[in-house]
């Protein structure tokens, strides 16, 4: 299946359109954007990849995400893949964004927030499992789980964060 992704440099500026698959077996940048799911308690989504994955089969994330595709912004591409793996549209607001080194191939990781209201309907290719957790039982499940290493990574960022985090009361 072909995947056109921008790729791109070390100050985030783009160079062309390449194949996902060709940026990753070059070790060239791409960008990938993804979401921090929250509920109105505050409480953060969870879930299992699916077992089937060629990237990280049967790990956990706490992140909803992919690559975004040649001409999106990481926000288009955060609320494009909220709707294609969880079946919901909700606002997303960008958090901030870093070079990833990656477990795979490094990149420019986007990381946003949304507070999701709806009920969500997982893609059971993507997805195996998935549940809320407080920020207290997501720092138990890092230490008992195997998650997405880069995920670690983006997590360790985000709750390094001064800004408070986002809840249902600063949806506009």
């Amino acid at each position: 299946m072909s995947e056109p992704v921008e790729r791109v440099d070390e100050q985030d500026r783009v160079l062309g359109a390449v194949e996902r698959s060709e940026a990753i077996e070059n070790h060239w940048l791409h960008r990938i954007a993804t979401t921090v799911c929250r509920d109105p308690q505050g409480r953060v989504l969870v879930h299992r990849r699916a077992e089937n994955l060629s990237r990280f089969p049967g790990q956990y994330d706490w992140l909803i995400g992919g690559a975004t595709e040649v001409g999106e912004s990481y926000e288009e591409a955060a609320a494009r893949e909220l709707a294609e793996e969880l079946g919901v549209e909700a606002p997303v607001r960008f958090v901030f964004k870093f070079l990833c080194r990656g477990a795979i191939s490094p990149y420019w990781l986007g990381v946003h927030e949304a507070v999701v209201t709806e009920v969500i309907a997982p893609d059971p290719a993507a997805i195996a499992w998935h549940g809320w957790v407080t920020e207290s039982e997501l720092r138990d499940a890092l230490r008992r789980w195997t998650f997405v290493p880069d995920g670690v990574e983006a997590l360790r960022r985000y709750l390094a964060r001064p800004t408070p985090l986002l809840t249902q009361r600063q949806v506009p």
